[in-house]
């Protein structure tokens, strides 16, 4: 597969991801959504707990749509589906592109800025991590409170001064807490990978104040809030760092299939009943990148 982003979103990342949300309406027959949800490796399994009862979810294929390529990694999943839940339009993408595919950063954002330009105004994230904290076993949820880019990457290109300083949201990190009170709030490092980091790496990263650590999310992150979405992020461990036991890939999706159901009741349960986010059909307020 030839590295290197699609031709659309080459040149013009925003326009394409405006073509794309188009295409997403046509397809779901959805003019808006509220929430998008991106699931990480071994997630998929949670996108069924985020539709009401009784309702019929929409799916499509994301290389349907302007601008996307195929999902590669282990444990994601190609496709892309609206939903109802408590009165919202939620989009859950089942997988997404990493940037060790070497696709670029404006590629691994595009269904976030797709999602942006949706109407979406609050982006979950979610991830498997490393656990850079040996009390934190397999299995732990982990809500991120701040993260650290040791990526050396960025969506944002020229003059785009977004500040960080309050990324993910102190609201619903707190509305996610009392979802899952055996949640913990940790921060989280992105390394580029694809391999995985050495003993001395992460008790570098340790030392630098991560707890958990990962391969993704970050770029997602600075491109929602560049598109002024709110953030929530969870991650859940699946190995645990720096014991010099080897780390196995497959075991990695095992462990977050596994919690995968647990934690998509957490983000319905965030999220049923937010009426701080605008419903779906408004206009008010809900602007995205230009």
């Amino acid at each position: 597969m030839p590295a290197g982003p699609s031709p659309a979103v080459a040149a013009d990342p925003y326009g394409a991801a405006h073509d794309a949300a188009r295409a997403l309406a046509a397809a779901t027959g959805v003019e808006r959504h509220d929430v998008v949800v991106v699931l990480g490796s071994g997630w998929a399994g949670a996108a069924d707990a985020l539709a009401d009862p009784g309702s019929t979810p929409v799916e499509v294929d994301v290389t349907d749509l302007p601008g996307f390529v195929p999902v590669v990694a282990e444990g994601h999943v190609g496709r892309v589906r609206s939903t109802a839940l408590g009165g919202l339009r939620v989009l859950t993408f089942l997988g997404r592109t990493h940037l060790y595919e070497g696709r670029g950063a404006a590629q691994v954002v595009h269904a976030v800025r797709t999602a942006a330009a949706a109407g979406c105004r609050l982006a979950v994230l979610t991830n498997a991590n490393g656990s850079l904290r040996p009390e934190w076993g397999t299995g732990t949820g982990v809500v991120l409170r701040d993260h650290l880019n040791l990526a050396d990457a960025t969506p944002l290109v020229g003059p785009r001064f977004v500040d960080l300083t309050d990324a993910w949201s102190p609201h619903w990190r707190r509305r996610a807490l009392a979802a899952g009170p055996d949640l913990v709030e940790g921060v989280y490092a992105m390394l580029r990978g694809p391999h995985y980091e050495t003993v001395a790496e992460a008790l570098m990263l340790r030392t630098l104040g991560a707890d958990v650590v990962g391969m993704s999310t970050v770029p997602e992150a600075i491109a929602a809030r560049e598109a002024g979405m709110e953030l929530l992020g969870l991650s859940v461990v699946t190995t645990v760092e720096a014991t010099g036991e080897v780390i196995d890939g497959e075991e990695v999706v095992r462990v977050a299939a596994a919690a995968a159901t647990r934690m998509g009741g957490v983000i319905a349960t965030v999220l049923t009943g937010a009426t701080d986010l605008t419903p779906a059909g408004s206009t008010a307020g809900r602007e995205s990148t230009p």
